[in-house]
């Protein structure tokens, strides 16, 4: 099988080769495309050094068209304006006292801005040039981005996130159950989803989990919400909703922080691509890699600890979902027909009630030869279906003001999310990036 890497020399591409050069996946060839040639020699060096007992044969192809042309499989997972542009997003809301993390709040709307156009352009090229082929978006944020590209490929886009099994494994840790035994009843949308219930031999576990202090205090949502909170909702939330609950704590927490969680990545891998794939640098290029994916991994979400208050990430989370083995999962999961249940962004049809059709949620899904198909989820609490459909209209309005190129609209679209306050607030953020970025100016041109 060919599988293509749209943002071949993205960070991340090193885990998803590692776990296809250790598997039987059945791809032969991996296309590695990017935007930036300097990155992709970077990656490039590491893959070089981890691939010296044979894998996958790597191409590198720098026309969109060429790279999937009769690719079976695409893995899409571009960041239009760089780090650069997320750490704009970032000081940009902070600095109108909101929000400005990449997928939540301001920063997510302003990234799905620029991100939607390009998205849609790709999905466009494959369904011209690869019109078999199966997309597996990474690109955040990723609810909304699969649901651009679902406008034109259907189905055969699936958005994946590591954050859900990466809750399930904590859980279950917790628990002291095995994940095979156990069944998480999770739902809502990208970075907004709660686990509702966890069957072990038809009985619903999570009420003890909830009852016991230190059960919650041995993993990362346990410690993030706090027990008397999560004891409140009665469910485990997905990691992000910390910035819907503790809106405050969260902002106050990165106004003081040194640096933003962008700025931190921006400054952390320019040192690793000025390095450049230079083998002969301490370690070579896969341990400088892994040096730096370790102190991602360790310092994410540090602002929302520090708010907190509950300090360093345990060793014992850092072991999150992984994105490479989720996208393996399910990418094995259609070429091979070996069916499994995996948690995804899909199109609704009914799934969650409250939502259309073609609204693209996170639920558990049977993956098999035919796809992905989304399991009833059954309704949400209303708080919970309520703040979904407002961010899930918010996401629409990005989208739609993305197409158009509306300025007006894309003031919109930030003023709805729930986490931006005011239309005056909302129409200064847009100008400070504006001013700031040439990505976005490219995409808003009308009014």
């Amino acid at each position: 099988m060919r599988l293509t890497i749209l943002g071949g020399g993205g960070f991340r591409v090193p885990l998803v080769h590692r776990a296809l050069s250790g598997s039987d996946s059945g791809v032969d060839t991996i296309v590695l495309h990017d935007t930036d040639p300097a990155r992709v020699r970077a990656v490039q060096a590491v893959l070089a050094e981890r691939s010296a007992d044979g894998g996958p044969e790597l191409v590198v192809e720098s026309d969109l068209a060429a790279a999937v042309r009769g690719t079976d499989f695409v893995f899409s997972a571009i960041r239009v304006g760089g780090l650069a542009g997320r750490s704009c997003d970032e000081r940009s809301a902070l600095g109108e006292g909101v929000l400005g993390q990449e997928t939540t709040g301001a920063g997510g709307v302003l990234y799905g801005l620029r991100t939607v156009p390009v998205a849609l352009r790709i999905a466009e090229t494959i369904a011209a040039e690869a019109p078999d082929a199966w997309v597996i978006n990474f690109t955040n944020p990723a609810g909304m981005v699969t649901e651009a590209m679902s406008s034109v490929l259907g189905d055969r886009v699936i958005g994946i996130c590591d954050s859900p099994v990466g809750l399930f494994r904590r859980v279950a840790r917790a628990l002291g159950v095995s994940m095979s035994d156990a069944w998480f009843d999770y739902a809502g949308l990208n970075h907004l989803g709660w686990l509702r219930r966890v069957l072990v031999n038809g009985r619903d576990v999570l009420p003890g989990l909830l009852a016991s202090d230190d059960a919650l205090g041995s993993f990362e949502e346990g410690k993030l919400f706090g027990a008397p909170w999560l004891r409140t909702l009665g469910t485990v939330p997905n990691e992000y909703l910390y910035y819907y609950y503790f809106t405050r704590d969260a902002i106050g927490s990165a106004q003081a922080a040194p640096a933003t969680r962008g700025e931190f990545l921006l400054a952390q891998q320019e040192a690793f691509y000025a390095a450049g794939p230079d083998a002969s640098a301490a370690g070579g290029a896969a341990q400088r890699w892994d040096d730096v994916r370790r102190e991602r991994e360790a310092t994410y979400m540090a602002e929302s600890r520090e708010a907190a208050g509950v300090g360093e990430r345990d060793t014992a989370d850092l072991d999150g979902g992984g994105y490479d083995r989720v996208a393996l999962a399910l990418m094995r999961a259609i070429a091979a027909d070996e069916r499994t249940t995996l948690v995804l962004n899909v199109r609704n049809r009914s799934a969650l009630p409250g939502l259309d059709a073609d609204a693209v949620v996170e639920v558990p899904c049977l993956v098999g030869r035919n796809g992905a198909h989304p399991l009833a989820a059954g309704a949400l609490d209303p708080a919970a279906s309520a703040l979904v459909a407002t961010v899930k209209a918010t996401e629409r309005a990005t989208i739609a003001a993305a197409r158009s190129g509306s300025r007006s609209a894309a003031v919109a679209a930030l003023a709805s999310h729930p986490l931006v306050d005011s239309v005056t607030t909302a129409g200064r953020l847009l100008e400070r990036e504006l001013a700031a970025l040439p990505e976005l100016r490219s995409v808003l041109v009308a009014d």
